[in-house]
């Protein structure tokens, strides 16, 4: 079973809080601060292997995380990093934010590794945090959280040329022909349920990957029958080879074929325009072939290149690859035709929100929590830390532009506190 989408997901490790520890050694009697920092989190890490083919693993578990990073310890010991998560993919694989729909990864080289998810760094032990006025900090910092999100992850082929056309007009058949690849062949519609993929080799270092993408129907870019699905596919090949039953066996108009196909690629995507395409005149073994190849020529001719030839019984097949190969050649395919632009979608992990909501004053996000996490109210040197930081960042200015005054009460990280400038 071909499984071309997952979603799943993902979470990276947490960092390690820092420690509060004290040295306590004979001969030292003043002693001081001597916590150690916390180990940052693991990372989420996707890699391309190209040993796999399908998406199937992800099918069946669905949230994967990486390992926390251990506390801080005594004696300046830092915590042991979380080990990184390596999830792999099959070359050709797309990684999509699911709230935005937007690529945050394309897979298109074996070996292509990507970060999706950082691990939290690890918080500062309170040795970190002596200073010559501050000799005794009773305080450390939290390790910050890992990062986390939900993930699309979609197969699409990777082929240099694909054959598309009406089903049972006969690209099985043609892809057994020219490639060791045995798909399902009989006579009835969509009994290709997934693509396959083939090697055509013409020589020596003359190779080239061919795709057979499930016949279409009318609508099928409007989700109509099988097709749709499949689509998709038709955007990483460089080249097109356009599959026409010449013979008309089952009533249909090659000519008229040809048209209805191209406006479902065209729907589903106006860029497919400009794609390559060679016409296959197929069956012409069969004797009503050439009045329908004379139409097909009058027609179509000065702007496609076409083929007449019959994948049946071998005639004109190797041609045809021939002509593909060349095309590929000349384009020099780099697949970048799907999509240019990788959305990244980050979330500034220090960001912090400042807000007025009714009458009440509100500061909130993921830095208001990690200091608040990482302060010791009952140390005069930890809450001074803790007043410098929201000064530091704005908080105070951001809070009496919101209108605030002395006295008034604020909630910072979920906790009531009394406004003094």
């Amino acid at each position: 079973m071909f499984i071309d989408s997952a979603k799943i997901r993902l979470k990276a490790g947490r960092g390690g809080d820092g420690a509060v520890a004290w040295r306590r050694e004979k001969y030292e009697p003043a002693g001081g601060p001597h916590g150690g920092d916390g180990g940052r989190g693991g990372d989420v890490i996707i890699k391309a292997d190209e040993g796999l083919h399908t998406l199937m693993d992800f099918r069946y578990k669905r949230e994967y995380k990486a390992q926390n990073g251990e506390n801080g310890m005594n004696k300046l010991k830092y915590g042991k990093a979380g080990e990184d998560i390596i999830l792999k993919v099959p070359v050709g694989t797309l990684v999509k934010d699911e709230e935005t729909g937007g690529v945050i990864y394309d897979f298109k080289n074996k070996d292509d590794e990507f970060v999706i998810c950082h691990g939290g760094r690890g918080g500062h032990g309170n040795a970190k945090y002596k200073t010559s006025t501050r000799r005794s900090p009773n305080f450390a910092q939290a390790g910050t959280k890992g990062e986390e999100r939900s993930v699309i992850l979609e197969l699409k082929l990777l082929a240099d040329v694909g054959l598309v056309g009406f089903p049972n007009v006969g690209k099985s058949t043609l892809l057994s022909q020219v490639s060791k690849a045995r798909p399902k062949i009989s006579n009835y519609h969509f009994t290709t349920l997934t693509p396959n993929l083939g090697l055509v080799s013409l020589g020596p270092e003359e190779s080239f990957v061919l795709a057979d993408i499930p016949g279409l129907i009318e609508g099928a870019s409007q989700g109509i029958g099988l097709g749709d699905e499949f689509l998709k596919h038709i955007e990483r090949t460089g080249v097109l080879i356009h599959v026409l039953d010449i013979s008309g066996s089952e009533n249909r108009d090659p000519l008229e074929d040809f048209y209805k196909i191209n406006e479902e690629l065209y729907n589903y995507n106006e860029k497919l325009r400009d794609k390559t395409q060679i016409i296959f005149a197929n069956k012409m073994d069969i004797p009503s072939s050439k009045k329908n190849l004379e139409k097909l020529k009058k027609a179509l001719s000065s702007k496609y290149q076409i083929i007449e030839g019959s994948a049946a019984t071998g005639e004109n097949v190797k041609l045809l690859m021939q002509k593909a190969y060349q095309l590929v050649q000349e384009k020099g395919i780099d697949y970048k035709t799907y999509d240019e632009a990788y959305v990244e979608n980050k979330v500034r992990e220090e960001a912090i929100t400042v807000r007025k909501e009714n009458d009440d004053y509100i500061v909130e996000g993921p830095y208001i929590d990690k200091l608040m996490r990482s302060t010791n109210f009952n140390d005069y040197e930890s809450l001074k830390y803790f007043q410098e930081n929201l000064r530091k960042n704005n908080v105070i200015e951001k809070l009496k532009s919101l209108g605030i005054e002395e006295g008034q009460s604020v909630n910072i990280g979920g906790y009531e506190f009394e406004f003094f400038n």
